[in-house]
């Protein structure tokens, strides 16, 4: 009874320290710059406060302190080369769980005030990074796709089957293991809402697109646009030719 309890007792220590933990991580988001930032960096690219600070609308000061609170708490990594300063997020794992946090937050309609704007809007839809692999309808369709051919089981969470493994191997991709990264893991999609594939093997199917030149990046954001050379990775044929329509 005497070690029943004890145990009982150091679970809700633990429990109580986690939720302290969880809160503090929370709270680093629970402001507007600061998610500002963080959604900005989803592009996996290295930023510089200048850069961050003119997108959020903020003085140099103010933004310093916030990528401070950021770097200390974890969810960003700092970069320096000579006398500059860059920040890029954590990992992996982070924009994931970023992007995750983005799609479960209440949709609201918004209305493009210009042709330009619009556009905009469209192709952060239609196909874009999220931090090194796929996401939009781009990302989704390919996931589909996968699904539908075997290549990946989502009986007990997902995995990546041997037809996924000898599919990889005929494309000539070869996924790069990292510690502490899963080779598949879902990620939900900020604007399909369904889940696209994330991960080692995510990443690497994104990677191999950029080098091959059937996808590339549109300056000033994290759309892409698409060639008709994505359908190699086996996409039906209408959804390229609706990738390919809207380009």
């Amino acid at each position: 009874m005497g070690a029943e309890l004890w145990a009982r007792e150091d679970v809700e220590v633990n429990t109580s320290t986690e939720g302290q933990e969880l809160a503090t991580w929370a709270k680093m988001l629970a402001d507007a710059t600061r998610a500002t930032v963080c959604l900005a960096l989803l592009d996996g690219r290295a930023w510089t406060a200048t850069e961050l600070a003119k997108l959020a609308g903020v003085s140099r000061p103010t933004i310093s302190e916030h990528l401070n609170l950021l770097v200390d708490g974890g969810l960003l990594s700092e970069v320096r080369q000579g006398r500059h300063r860059y920040v890029k997020l954590a990992g992996p794992e982070t924009a994931e769980l970023l992007e995750g946090l983005a799609a479960l937050a209440p949709r609201r309609t918004t209305v493009a005030t210009s042709l330009s704007a619009a556009s905009k809007r469209d192709a952060f839809a239609r196909a874009r990074t999220c931090y090194d692999h796929f996401a939009g309808r781009l990302g989704v369709a390919l996931t589909d796709a996968m699904t539908e051919r075997g290549l990946l089981d989502w009986s007990d969470g997902i995995a990546l089957t041997p037809e996924g493994v000898s599919w990889l191997d005929e494309l000539g991709i070869a996924v790069e293991p990292r510690r502490g990264r899963p080779a598949v893991r879902s990620c939900l999609d900020v604007t399909e809402r369904r889940p696209h594939l994330a991960g080692a093997v995510g990443a690497a199917l994104c990677a191999h697109a950029l080098r091959q030149g059937w996808v590339t990046h549109i300056p000033g954001g994290r759309a892409l646009k698409v060639t008709g050379s994505v359908g190699t990775f086996g996409l039906p044929v209408n959804v390229v030719r609706e990738l390919l329509a809207r380009s």
